[in-house]
């Protein structure tokens, strides 16, 4: 599936959604919402009931908790992207289930393929095991990892959910103890020129 910009993919996915899951109606869709040039990209799980609502990612809670540490951390809006790997609330805001992260694939692949960003901040386990499988959140989160996706090297940096964080004290305290450190590494990786996996000495100078 190959689409040229944003809004050529957005109009396919709605054209489309009588072939994809949970989605009754084309008002379902929650699309991504960012610059189309965007140095960094933000992928969470799923919409809530609020982002079915106002048909825009992270704007109930944990979005708000999202977008107030992402304004202290000195990124700008318009160095990033937000989306989702689902694009529609699952029923009761629960867990999306595997095939519907592949129903959805294609989607957030082209919106990868089309933004191109130097970074890429996955929000809650199922985001991040698009790119790392087989390792806990709880041990990998706040450290960069650079990995080949679709014969490309990403740096992708995991991160627990807001809503994980909203829930529990020490995983917000983390969040934003995490987040604290974007500046520094979005500086690194967009003047990093090396293509190798960098060592552990330039991992522990980020982190």
């Amino acid at each position: 599936m190959h689409f040229t910009d944003l809004k050529t993919l957005k109009a396919d996915l709605e054209k489309n959604f009588q072939n994809l899951p949970l989605v009754e109606k084309v008002e379902d869709i929650v699309h991504g919402e960012g610059n189309e040039n965007a140095s960094v990209m933000l992928i969470g799980e799923a919409p809530g009931y609020n982002e079915s609502v106002q048909r825009r990612p992270f704007v109930g809670r944990s979005g708000q908790l999202l977008r107030k540490v992402l304004a202290e951390s000195g990124l700008q809006e318009d160095q990033v992207y937000i989306s989702n790997i689902v694009k529609v609330r699952p029923p009761d805001n629960r867990d999306p289930l595997p095939a519907e992260i592949l129903a959805f694939k294609p989607y957030l692949d082209a919106e990868i393929q089309i933004i191109k960003p130097k970074l890429i901040m996955t929000l809650g386990r199922f985001s991040m095991a698009k790119f790392l499988s087989d390792v806990k959140i709880s041990q990998i989160h706040g450290r960069l990892h650079k990995v080949k996706w679709n014969d490309q090297l990403l740096f992708i940096l995991p991160m627990y959910h807001p809503a994980a964080a909203l829930r529990a004290t020490r995983v917000k305290d983390s969040f934003i103890k995490d987040f604290a450190k974007i500046d520094k590494i979005v500086d690194w990786v967009e003047n990093t020129k090396d293509e190798a996996f960098f060592s552990e000495t330039v991992k522990e100078a980020l982190l």
